[in-house]
């Protein structure tokens, strides 16, 4: 049987609504909100056959937990995350060079939401974590997410090494954030090609044995005195550079 969750955010559940309303099984909508955002949404439901119940606010944060529900949540039946084999199904059937996100151990859900947002702004095909040690898609992740979760393909596999191997083996050059020596500049490396980026964890960057299968090592030139950019600002860099180079 499905497991069933509630998802909330006006952009989430719009986004549910339009891409997979057959996940949905009903609405919950604040009964004193009448606005140009909600309206809408609360249609499309009913369109689509769903039920709209009409709930205080006091309900509603009960059912979100605390997060910024926006007036409205969805109960819907969880997408179970890909694994290596849908991610191979996916390389054979794309018809462009491949646009990959790799997030090596990363544990905060809010970073993942904002990755999977920034992901789904750039065009990328998918985005991989591994299964153990890292974030997977909660009501959290899919709020800060304001819909990627729902749209961008989101793979967990079991053994992060052997899937870089993989990717390599399927002709994706596999380009890793780092500081090390002999990194190049984003800026100068070559992301035109089917390209995996690997974002490293949060603090601890890329682990030894993922450096090691990268095929480069590039990092983001900083101009003031901070070293770093959080993991999903740098991502939001590092993505936005390969969709630069893709359309010149």
């Amino acid at each position: 049987m499905s497991k069933m969750s509630w998802v909330y955010g006006l952009h989430t559940v719009q986004a549910l609504l339009e891409n997979e309303p057959e996940r949905v099984l009903e609405l919950q909508a604040l009964s004193t909100r009448e606005d140009a955002r909600l309206n809408p949404i609360v249609q499309m439901a009913r369109q689509l056959g769903l039920a709209v119940a009409f709930r205080e606010r006091t309900a509603l944060d009960q059912l979100a937990e605390g997060g910024r529900h926006q007036g409205v949540l969805a109960r819907v039946r969880e997408r179970q995350p890909g694994d290596d084999n849908d991610l191979a199904e996916l390389l054979d059937n794309l018809t462009e060079p491949a646009l990959l996100l790799i997030l090596d151990a990363v544990t905060d859900p809010h970073n993942l939401g904002a990755c999977l947002r920034t992901a789904e702004a750039a065009g990328v095909h998918a985005v991989v974590a591994p299964r153990d040690k890292a974030a997977g898609l909660t009501p959290v992740v899919r709020k800060v997410a304001c819909g990627a979760a729902e749209l961008v393909p989101f793979m967990q596999v079991t053994n992060l090494a052997r899937t870089l191997k993989q990717l390599k083996e399927a002709g994706v050059w596999v380009v890793g954030t780092s500081l090390e020596a002999g990194a190049k500049p984003f800026f100068e490396t070559d992301l035109k090609a089917p390209t995996a980026i690997v974002m490293g964890a949060e603090g601890s960057g890329l682990r030894r044995l993922t450096a090691e299968l990268c095929d480069h090592l590039a990092y983001i030139p900083m101009a003031g005195q901070i070293e770093s950019l959080n993991v999903s600002v740098a991502t939001g860099v590092a993505l936005f550079e390969a969709v630069r180079q893709r359309k010149h």
